[in-house]
C-alpha cells in the first residue's frame, strides 16, 4: 500500500465508526468528572500504551490551568509495573487488572477497557468484575469487537480487520475527546 493509498484507508474507515458512541463516551467522563468518580483504564500492548496516554490526556490535557484543583481522574492500571508483575507472578496474568480494581475502585466508577480484539482474557475478567461491582463499563475494540464489545455496558467500536490502524484510531479518537472534553470543562 502506498501513502495516499493508507491516507483513503484510513479515512475511510473513520467513517465507520458510530459517532453516537464518541459522544456517549464523552458524556461518561464528563459525568465522572462532575461528581468526582476515577476513571480507570486497562489495555494490553499497544492498547495499553493507548490506554496509558488516553489518562495522562484526561488528568492533564483537559484542564487549561494547572492551578485548578478539580481534574478528571483517571488512571491507567497498565502504568505500575511492579505490581502488574507481582500480581502476574503470584495469581496469573489473567487477574493484574482484577486485582488492581478490587484494590482501588468504588462503585460508580468507570472502567474504560481497550483491545483490539475484544477477547483478551485480563480485560474480559477485569470488565465482568466491574460488572459485577456497579462500575460504568466501557469496552474499545475493533475487529468484531469480540466478547469486550458484548459484555460491556457501552462501547466504542471499529469495525476494522487490522491491529495497527485500529490502534491508531483508537489514539485518534482519544484526542478528540481530550478536545472535546478540554472545551466542555474549560468553559
Amino acid at each position: 500500500m502506498e501513502y495516499f493509498e493508507y491516507i483513503e484507508y484510513y479515512h475511510s474507515s473513520i467513517k465507520k465508526i458510530n459517532p453516537v458512541e464518541i459522544e456517549t463516551l464523552i458524556k461518561i467522563i464528563l459525568n465522572a468528572y462532575k461528581e468526582d468518580r476515577t476513571i480507570f483504564i486497562i489495555g494490553n500492548g499497544g492498547s495499553a500504551a493507548n490506554a496509558s496516554h488516553f489518562a495522562e490526556d484526561l488528568s492533564k490535557g483537559t484542564i487549561a490551568n494547572t492551578l485548578k484543583t478539580k481534574r478528571i481522574k483517571a488512571l491507567s492500571l497498565t502504568d505500575n509495573t511492579s505490581f502488574i508483575t507481582a500480581l502476574a507472578n503470584d495469581s496469573g496474568y489473567d487477574s493484574i487488572f482484577v486485582q488492581q480494581l478490587i484494590t482501588f475502585a468504588k462503585p460508580d466508577d468507570v472502567l474504560i477497557a481497550i483491545s483490539g480484539s475484544g477477547n483478551s482474557p485480563n480485560i474480559l475478567k477485569a470488565i465482568e468484575w466491574a460488572n459485577e461491582n456497579n462500575l460504568v463499563t466501557i469496552g474499545i475494540s475493533g475487529f468484531n469487537g469480540g466478547n469486550l464489545k458484548k459484555i460491556s455496558k457501552t462501547t466504542l467500536h471499529v469495525p476494522l480487520n487490522d491491529m495497527c490502524t485500529v490502534e491508531s484510531i483508537h489514539s485518534f479518537l482519544f484526542h478528540f475527546i481530550i478536545i472535546k472534553l478540554h472545551g466542555l470543562i474549560n468553559i
